[in-house]
């Protein structure tokens, strides 16, 4: 496979001056985002109520 002109760069620049970019990279070991998804039961109700009209007699 081809590299990138990115990668290119970063291994032409690794080689010359001899510091690597790559470690200036800010990691993380674990997702910083949260990933939530509905449960069961809440995806049932949405599904249940998404295309129901209000009943608006129970307001008075």
């Amino acid at each position: 496979m081809t590299q990138s002109k990115a990668k290119k760069k970063r291994m032409h620049v690794k080689r010359t001056k001899g510091n690597d970019v790559e470690k200036n990279r800010q990691f993380s070991p674990f997702s910083t985002h949260e990933r939530l998804t509905k449960t069961k039961k809440e995806s049932i109700d949405q599904n249940y109520t998404k295309h129901r009209k209000p009943n608006h007699s129970e307001d008075y």
